[in-house]
């Protein structure tokens, strides 16, 4: 059996590399060829023609965003102008639910089979094969590829028709920006009344505040280390996702909103290539505090 990746990003390289486990013929490819010699070393072949992994049984995306994806699957050359009956094509990007039923539908039109696969979890989780992976589509298809998903997750998660899986993404992502979007206001707030730094994180993170967001931003905002996440430029698409459904839907989601503002102000601030910790610099700005530890506060005071 032949396997198609494409996608080599921060999370797309180690789930490629975990899916060489399988046994299987694995082709991939990328824009960039900067991992191209690890994968060539381990036997896959590689290409930055993404036409070269359309003839896999199965192709895999993980590709940052709809456009992408589109692209990929529709665009000049796509999938599309080359895909047969009975192909799978599993998607793993983090794209919105009208988009990915949009394809669903069209695939099917073509006998090909579709799974909707968006993964959770940071890149030290796709490395260790333990993400979870929510998946929409059909039953059948989604127990027949199962084994290959065991590869990438340890919780692989069947959630119902087409879209499925991105429903439930999006529904785990806005319960996190909103944790991320509470961190940024009122962390810099208790700095602001005298509180330590530190001795807030230990609090916060031993007691019933905690949560997955402050025990991973918590200890890097006190570092002043916003790169080991998912940029806020990227990751505010599923804000706007999160809205739309609300609006058409009818749904109110007035602290969904207010945590949309705080994204929208790190946005305007220029903060975009941060991580979602990142935001607690506007509200740092706002109060005129750096909420740090006191060894990143005397190190950044040594260095002026």
């Amino acid at each position: 059996m032949k396997i198609g990746f494409a996608g080599l990003g921060q999370m797309g390289r180690p789930i490629a590399l975990n899916l060489l486990k399988s046994g299987a013929t694995l082709a991939v490819t990328d824009r960039s060829p900067k991992s191209f010699a690890e994968f060539e070393s381990k036997g896959a072949a590689t290409s930055t023609d993404q036409s070269t992994i359309f003839d896999a049984e199965i192709v895999f995306l993980c590709l940052p965003n709809d456009t992408a994806v589109e692209e990929v699957v529709a665009g000049e050359g796509g999938f599309l102008s080359r895909c047969r009956a009975g192909q799978t094509l599993i998607d793993l990007s983090t794209i919105t639910y009208k988009t990915s039923i949009s394809i669903a539908e069209t695939l099917a039109s073509r006998g090909v089979h579709f799974l909707d696969a968006p993964i959770s979890g940071m890149e030290a989780r796709a490395i260790d094969g333990t993400l979870t992976v929510m998946c929409g589509g059909d039953r059948a298809v989604f127990d027949r590829v199962k084994p290959l998903l065991d590869l990438i997750g340890n919780k692989i998660l069947y959630m119902g028709g087409a879209g499925s899986g991105q429903l439930a993404k999006l529904i785990n992502q806005l319960l996190f920006d909103v944790n991320a979007a509470a961190l940024a206001e009122i962390l810099p707030m208790s700095k602001k009344m005298g509180l330590d730094p530190d001795l807030v994180g230990e609090v916060v993170n031993s007691g019933t505040g905690r949560s997955y967001a402050s025990e991973f931003f918590i200890p890097r905002i006190l570092k002043g280390h916003f790169s080991d996440g998912y940029p806020m430029k990227h990751a505010y698409k599923d804000l706007i996702s999160g809205a739309e459904l609300g609006a058409n839907l009818s749904i109110p989601m007035p602290v969904l909103a207010a945590a949309t503002a705080t994204y929208q102000m790190a946005l305007l601030k220029g903060h975009g290539d941060k991580d979602k910790g990142g935001m607690v610099t506007v509200f740092e700005e706002l109060l005129g505090v750096g909420y740090r530890s006191r060894e990143s506060a005397s190190a950044q005071s040594g260095a002026k």
